[in-house]
């Protein structure tokens, strides 16, 4: 009988317990996070490392959704660009 109370209290003692992973970051953390942002190269590095690490599912959640929209960015620029050397193309060297 003691023995089933220790397992029930072991239960609620760990279900109580709070994942530091799901915690929400501090203002000081984000200065942090935005800071290395600022980096050259280190930015880049630091943004794969914390979006597929094991790390705070916050700053996880911000380095995917800025990796998606740097991915989506680099797409758009790439058929600006390519629309645009197109253009001078025809314009340099026109249809004879």
């Amino acid at each position: 009988m003691e023995n089933d109370y220790n397992v029930g209290y072991q239960e609620n003692q760990n279900s109580n317990q709070m994942d530091p992973n799901k915690s929400v970051m501090t203002m000081g953390e984000w200065l942090v996070t935005l800071l290395i942002m600022i980096v050259p190269c280190v930015n880049i590095i630091m943004m794969f490392v914390w979006a597929f690490g094991n790390g705070n599912e916050n700053r996880k959640n911000f380095c995917r959704a800025n990796l998606v929209m740097q991915l989506i960015w680099g797409v758009i620029a790439i058929i600006f660009y390519v629309t645009i050397f197109a253009g001078i193309m025809a314009a340099a060297y026109g249809s004879y």
